[in-house]
């Protein structure tokens, strides 16, 4: 199996570079290595290397930069999509791209499903809904996988926020009133690889989270229990004085009866934890 990764240096991208089979050969690209925006360069850099499978980890994830850096937000999470989605198609690649539950509006009060019509409430996720679209349309043989409230070890995520600024005394004021499924970027990774391995013809949309639905408030207060650090320092406040906004339910789950493993939050932020010490 050939795997090429974009976005390999980031939370994603790595993860997968440590769960892939050994026997399994791969280039790991990031945006040093290979512009997605451009598809010059992606059609060569695919045209060279023939990979089995594509893996689009890249994207802009900074929501609220987003709102004002426009052009950019769209050029990486639309036109990057769509231009590894043709070179994918050109030279007969299964692509697998990840997603957002920030594609939905927060309106339902059920989990959001594969079928559900997305509605974003924001410039990134308006951006991730068109790179969406367009891969599926120009390559059928493309698998979105929609994840939420990724974290770990690796990279910057809400995890290592909520403890740098724990060990620094700082308040921490986080929303209670935004509900989603913080997902392990471990388990993420390894159900990408079981996608991969499994479910060859799988294509369209793959809903994958950790299986705990909670607000980011109690997701930083048991961050802070496990670390044995003060939580008297966590705010809770309303997500109306926030600068962009973020749908308020975003739990996601899958009609695809698939058979991929997410270990439960407490577990994942133990080893999140053991991993950064």
């Amino acid at each position: 199996m050939r795997i090429l990764i974009t976005g390999s240096r980031g939370q994603i991208g790595q993860c997968l570079r440590k769960v892939l089979p050994e026997d399994w050969e791969l280039i790991a690209t990031d945006s040093k290595t290979l512009n997605i925006t451009q598809f010059e360069n992606v059609e060569n850099m695919v045209s060279v290397f023939q990979p089995d499978v594509l893996v689009n980890t890249a994207g802009y994830t900074d929501v609220v930069a987003a709102e004002t850096d426009i052009e950019r937000a769209f050029a990486i999470n639309a036109q990057g999509t769509l231009n590894l989605a043709r070179a994918a198609k050109k030279h007969g690649a299964r692509m697998l791209h990840l997603s957002t539950d920030y594609v939905f509006d927060g309106k339902k009060t059920t989990p959001y499903t594969e079928s559900d019509i997305p509605n974003p409430l924001n410039i990134y996720g308006q951006s991730k809904l068109i790179g969406e679209l367009m891969a599926l349309s120009f390559n059928p043989n493309t698998l979105i996988i929609r994840t939420s409230g990724v974290f770990g070890d690796r990279g910057n995520n809400f995890v290592r926020s909520i403890l740098q600024k724990a060990h620094n005394q700082e308040k921490i004021r986080v929303v209670n009133d935004q509900i989603c499924c913080p997902t392990y970027a471990f388990d993420l990774a390894a159900t990408m690889v079981t996608i991969i391995k499994d479910y060859p013809e799988l294509h369209g949309f793959q809903h994958f989270t950790g299986n705990e639905a909670v607000s980011w408030y109690d997701f930083a207060h048991k961050i802070l229990t496990l670390a044995k650090l003060d939580t008297s320092l966590i705010e809770a406040v309303n997500s109306d004085n926030m600068q962009v906004s973020r749908p308020s339910y975003s739990v996601l789950t899958s009609e695809n009866k698939l058979e991929l493993y997410a270990r439960n939050m407490e577990s994942a932020i133990i080893s999140t934890l053991e991993e950064m010490a």
